[in-house]
C-alpha cells in the first residue's frame, strides 16, 4: 500500500469535504443516498497492483478454457435457459480479499466472481468526483489496460450501443427506480443515452420487443443491457409479460444465461494460488473438522444474501438441498486502510468489458469493512467504511 498518500489523505481529511464530496455524487441521484460510500478510496502500490492484475488476468484465461466452459452449461437452471446464449459474457467481474500471505506480505484471494454487469458507469463518474474533491497525484489512476476516463467511456458506450441509436438500446431492470444501484442506471443514461425500462413496461409481440417512450409512442428495442436478477425477478410482485424463454429480435448486452455460468457454481473448478480451496458441498462424504474456518454460499443468492460464515458441524448437516451450495475455506481479511478509529479490511472489484473476442480489464470497485462481512448489517454505526474506487501508480 502507499503509506505516504494515505498519510496526507488522512491528514487533510476533513468531515466538510466528505460532505460536500457526498452532496456532489448523489445530486446525481436527486439527493437520495442509497449506500455507504466511504470516506477514503485505497492507495495501493505498484508491485500489489501487478498482482491483482496477474490473479485477475490468468483467472480469465482459465475461465476460457475448453474444460470450463464446458462445465458451465450445467450451471443453467433448465427453465432459465435462455434462447441464442452469446460465446462470452461481455461482463465480468472478479471479487478479491486482501489477506495477509505467510510471509506477511498483501495477496489478493478470490472470493466472488460474475458474469454480469457491476457499476460500470458509477464507478468512473466516482473516480471523477474523488479527484474533484480531494487532492491527488496524476501518476494515480484507477484504470486498467491503458485506459482512462475518457477512452472508458467510449468504450463503454460502443459496449453497449454498437450501431444502434440509443433510444432504441434498453437498460433491463426490475423496478429499476426502486433499485440500490438506480445511480448508476442514471449515469449510464447520461453517459450513453440507454434508459432504465422496468420488466414490466416490456410490450412482446412474437420476436419484437418495444417500450414506451415518455410521450407514449412505441419504441423498438434492438439491443438489451440486462440488470435482471432472477432470485429478484421471482420474489417480485410486479406483473409482467415478457417472456425470457422466447426467442427475440434483440441482442443481449450481457446474456442473461451468463449470470449463472460465471458465478459461484463455477469456484470448486478453479486451480489457482488466488482462490481459496472450494467445494460442492454435495460432492462432500464428508464433512471437515474445522468447519469453522470455511463458509457456507448459496449458489446462485445475489450481494452476499444467504451467506453462513459462523460455521458449525450442526449448520452442515442440517442443510438440505446441498447441490446448492458450496464449501468455502474462509480467509482472514488484512486490516489494510488505516482510519481515525481503527483499520478497515477491504474487497477489491476488477471489471472486465469484452472487445475484440477477448476480455479486458478496465476499472474497478472498491468495498471497505470493519465487521465479519462487507455489508451494510455487519458495519452499522462505523465510520470509513462502504463502496469507493483503488488508485494505483500508472
Amino acid at each position: 500500500m502507499i503509506e505516504s498518500w494515505r498519510e496526507n489523505f488522512n491528514l487533510k481529511f476533513t468531515d466538510e469535504s466528505y460532505r460536500e464530496f457526498l452532496a456532489d455524487i448523489w445530486s446525481y441521484n436527486n439527493g437520495r443516498i442509497d449506500f455507504r460510500i466511504s470516506e477514503t478510496p485505497l492507495f495501493i502500490d505498484y508491485s500489489f497492483s501487478e498482482l491483482i492484475q496477474k490473479a485477475s488476468l490468468e483467472i480469465a484465461q482459465e475461465l476460457s478454457s475448453a474444460e470450463l466452459t464446458g462445465k458451465m452449461k450445467n450451471a443453467i437452471p433448465k427453465h432459465l435457459n435462455i434462447p441464442d446464449d452469446s460465446s462470452n459474457p461481455v461482463f465480468m467481474q472478479f471479487d478479491f480479499g486482501i489477506v495477509k500471505d505467510e510471509h506477511g506480505n498483501f495477496v489478493p484471494q478470490l472470493i466472488e466472481l460474475q458474469g454480469f454487469p457491476s457499476l460500470y458507469a458509477f464507478q468512473c463518474t466516482l473516480e471523477q468526483k474523488v479527484r474533484e474533491h480531494f487532492e491527488l497525484p496524476v501518476s494515480l489512476t484507477t484504470y486498467f489496460s491503458g485506459y482512462g476516463y475518457d477512452s472508458y467511456v467510449n468504450l463503454f458506450r460502443e459496449t453497449l450501443l454498437k450501431d444502434e441509436d440509443p433510444e432504441n438500446v434498453i437498460l433491463l431492470e426490475v423496478d429499476p427506480k426502486q433499485q440500490k444501484t438506480r445511480i448508476d442506471f442514471r449515469l449510464t443514461e447520461r453517459l450513453t443515452g440507454v434508459k432504465s425500462v422496468c420488466i414490466s413496461e416490456i410490450i412482446q409481440r412474437a420476436k419484437k420487443l418495444f417500450y414506451k417512450n415518455a410521450s407514449g409512442k412505441e419504441i423498438p428495442i434492438k439491443r438489451i443491457y440486462n440488470r435482471v436478477i432472477f432470485d429478484e425477478l421471482d420474489r417480485t410482485s410486479i406483473n409482467y409479460n415478457f417472456d425470457f424463454n422466447h426467442e427475440i429480435d434483440a441482442e443481449w448486452i450481457g446474456h442473461p444465461n451468463w449470470f449463472f455460468k460465471i458465478s459461484k457454481f463455477i469456484l470448486p473448478y478453479l486451480k489457482s494460488q488466488f482462490v481459496p480451496e472450494c467445494y460442492f458441498l454435495k460432492d462432500l462424504a464428508q464433512l471437515p473438522d474445522d468447519p469453522h474456518n470455511y463458509v457456507i454460499k448459496p449458489l446462485f443468492s445475489f450481494a452476499g444474501s444467504g451467506v453462513i460464515i459462523d460455521v458449525t458441524k450442526r449448520k452442515l448437516e442440517s442443510i438440505e438441498n446441498r447441490e446448492n451450495y458450496i464449501l468455502q475455506r474462509k480467509v482472514e481479511y488484512a486490516p489494510v486502510i488505516k482510519t481515525p478509529d481503527g483499520y478497515s479490511k477491504c474487497e477489491i472489484r476488477m471489471m472486465f468489458i469484452w472487445k475484440n473476442g477477448k476480455p479486458v480489464l478496465v476499472n474497478n470497485l472498491l468495498r471497505t469493512t470493519k465487521g465479519k462481512m462487507v455489508g451494510v448489517d455487519y458495519n452499522k454505526n462505523k465510520t470509513w467504511v462502504g463502496s469507493n474506487i483503488v488508485f494505483h501508480p500508472i
